[in-house]
């Protein structure tokens, strides 16, 4: 996962302020905030990334997790409690799937981009004690599910690793988790880069609507889903095209040719 303009998963360690300690049910803004600045300044440091998701988002991974169990087919999601990262790890699933489907894309995608589940799991434990990350809770379990479907959310929303492409899927995360963490990250890239390419916050607003208009994803059954051909799983979902994102795209590939 790499969000704003990070090139890497790989980034420095979590603030001293939150290490060993389990993620309270409250927000903690000053946290935050000083992880947001060291994110902008270096967008390199994608540790930062779970750092601001940790002090903002445990409220939101609560009142997820009961949304979740408040319908029959997420009560029985949450009862199988499956963990997402060790399916999206297993080659041997990855490779069963035909040309075409989501499972399919998934897997070309990560492959191509020499990515793994696994490096989430690893940026999501960094300076944090594992059994905080891996603990034997219900929403801990929820948190870790919207953890590792980062690249499945890629490949249904079109948005790439670029960038924008990662400052677009962060507001479409927001808009289908309501973490404060995944707003303050789009916000503050709208902020640093729509000064540069036009186009760039209109794109990054678009992924705000894309995600409130489309189906509630974490409901989604992955291991199902992976079977489904690709773009019949968009319009099942409601999955609009990013047409402003590859608008900018486009333009930033041309300009670039004509120079």
């Amino acid at each position: 996962m790499t969000i704003v303009l990070a090139k890497g998963r790989h980034g420095r360690g979590i603030a001293e302020t939150s290490r060993d300690q389990p993620a309270p049910y409250k927000r903690q803004w000053r946290i935050a905030f000083r992880a947001l600045r060291r994110l902008l300044g270096n967008p390199d440091e994608t540790g930062e990334v779970f750092e601001i998701m940790r002090a903002l988002n445990p409220p939101a991974t609560k009142r997820g997790y009961l949304r979740l169990i408040d319908n029959p087919a997420g009560a029985r999601l949450a009862y199988e409690r499956t963990e997402l990262a060790g399916r999206l790890m297993d080659r041997d699933w990855l490779t069963s799937f035909a040309h075409g489907t989501v499972g399919a894309a998934y897997r070309d995608f990560v492959w191509s981009e020499n990515l793994s589940a696994q490096g989430l799991v690893q940026e999501s434990q960094r300076g944090l004690r594992a059994d905080l990350v891996d603990a034997p809770s219900p929403i801990a379990w929820y948190g870790r599910r919207i953890r590792d479907v980062h690249d499945v959310w890629h490949i249904l929303t079109g948005y790439g690793r670029d960038p924008l492409g990662e400052a677009c899927l962060v507001a479409f995360s927001y808009s289908q988790t309501r973490g404060l963490g995944w707003l303050m990250i789009a916000l503050g890239a709208a902020v640093r880069g729509g000064s540069g390419v036009p186009g760039v916050r209109h794109a990054i607003f678009e992924g705000f609507r894309h995600g409130r208009r489309s189906a509630w994803l974490p409901n989604v059954d992955y291991e199902t889903l992976f079977t489904e051909p690709l773009e019949a799983a968009r319009e099942r979902l409601g999955i609009a095209p990013p047409l402003r994102y590859r608008q900018v795209v486009a333009r930033v590939r041309a300009a670039a040719l004509a120079s």
